[in-house]
């Protein structure tokens, strides 16, 4: 399988200042027609760094892709960088002055003088198009590997590589394509989550398997690689079908399914109801429920109910469990969601009380301690969860929210 180095410039990068979200895209868009991304590299703008980074990339790897570095100002070194590595000089593309000149006049403008560098390529280079801004592409040779230097506004970086790169990548690939699919778990471990499906994880395998863990949930990722979109599908089906084998109830959806979608399907199914009670959530629960279009259809409303007194006055919960408990209980928990559930009339509801921290723990209730209220037709469930002191605040509210939909899609799929 071929394999590509992303290569992304910037000094607001490596200082952190901006987020680098072009090497993702184009890693996944590689991935996809059969070109495995075997680094990203991040350097600074100075043009020996790029220049070196260019040199190595194209050593070790089949393809190179570079964002960034191709503006029109003095910290724009892409060009120069290009020409140093490959013992060129750079020379004006004279179609890019066109395109660019044209581009202000079509807004009633001069074009600067510095925008000039812009169409600046080496003297073996070829200039991309760019159909959205004023700053061409480049793509050269490095020895016989291929490199492809965009800018690195998004948006212009994904039209060129749609028009520029990707018709290449497809000639190459002789028609090998590379499908993936994603079997989304919750409610288990990562360590045990690998040993159920260990075997299908070794390396070399066929298809690849691998996971990926983010705040409570678990994402099964299968990669094949065929001469086919049907044979890749066929194997896709197969290992899914092993992965839900071994995981069983844990699995809740797969590819774009979000834990709020399925929990929403799986109301919306049952002409079910849900509202929601939350403290120390302070309303992520709702937010995650209405992310998904047509929430309406099943969840009514909640009430964040973050000071004591509303959770006395709006939810009926006993003053005398507060006083003699805290509102970080399990009896707070029940209270809420018998509460929420009354006064909206829901089918089902969800409460959330805990300590998100930084403050506020002690050795008994520590920092990480929630409490989550399930009340349905039948009963009023509550489970304790502890989330480690040393958690973020932001970890803690977003896993409790998260803990909170998985216990009602537990409860949903019995």
């Amino acid at each position: 399988m071929p394999t590509a180095w992303l290569i992304s410039i910037g000094t607001e990068l490596t200082l952190g200042q901006t987020v680098d979200t072009n090497s993702a895209w184009i890693a996944e868009q590689l991935a996809a027609h059969g070109v495995r991304c075997a680094a990203h590299m991040t350097v600074p703008d100075e043009i020996e760094y790029v220049a070196a980074a260019i040199r190595r990339a194209a050593e070790a790897s089949d393809l190179v892709v570079i964002s960034g570095g191709l503006g029109p100002t003095e910290d724009d070194l892409t060009r120069a960088a290009l020409a140093r590595a490959t013992d060129d000089s750079l020379t004006i593309d004279t179609s890019s002055l066109e395109h660019i000149r044209a581009f202000f006049e079509k807004r009633g403008r001069v074009m600067p003088e510095a925008n000039r560098t812009q169409a600046l390529v080496p003297s073996r280079a070829r200039a991309i198009a760019n159909p959205c801004g004023t700053a061409p592409g480049i793509t050269l040779h490095l020895g016989q590997t291929p490199c492809y230097a965009l800018p690195g506004v998004p948006f212009e970086m994904k039209a060129m590589f749609t028009d520029a790169v990707l018709p290449a990548l497809r000639a190459a690939s002789g028609g090998r394509v590379v499908r993936t699919r994603l079997v989304h778990c919750c409610g288990i471990g990562e360590a045990e989550l690998g040993e159920r499906i260990h075997d299908l994880m070794q390396r070399g395998g066929s298809p690849e398997v691998g996971t990926t863990a983010a705040l409570g949930i678990i994402s099964v990722r299968i990669n094949a690689t065929t001469a086919s979109v049907d044979k890749a599908d066929r194997m896709l089906d197969k290992t899914e079908a092993l992965v839900r084998e071994r995981l069983g109830v844990a699995v809740f959806g797969r590819d774009r399914d979000s834990l709020a979608s399925v929990v929403g399907e799986q109301l919306r199914a049952r002409d079910a109801t849900l509202s929601t009670a939350e403290s120390c959530t302070g309303g992520l629960i709702g937010a995650q429920l209405t992310d998904v279009p047509g929430s309406s259809d099943y969840f009514l409303g909640g009430v964040i109910s973050y000071a004591n007194e509303v959770k006395r006055d709006l939810l009926d919960v006993d003053e005398s469990i507060l006083l003699e408990h805290g509102a970080v209980c399990d009896g707070v928990a029940h209270a809420m969601a018998r509460g929420v559930r009354r006064k909206f009339g829901s089918t089902y509801a969800l409460s959330v009380t805990g300590i998100a921290g930084p403050g506020g723990g002690s050795d008994a209730k520590p920092v990480g301690l929630v409490y989550i209220g399930l009340a349905s037709p039948q009963r009023i469930h509550v489970i304790e969860r502890r989330f480690g002191s040393a958690a973020p605040r932001s970890v803690i509210r977003t896993g409790a929210a998260i803990a909170a939909l998985n216990l009602l899609r537990l409860e949903l799929v019995k």
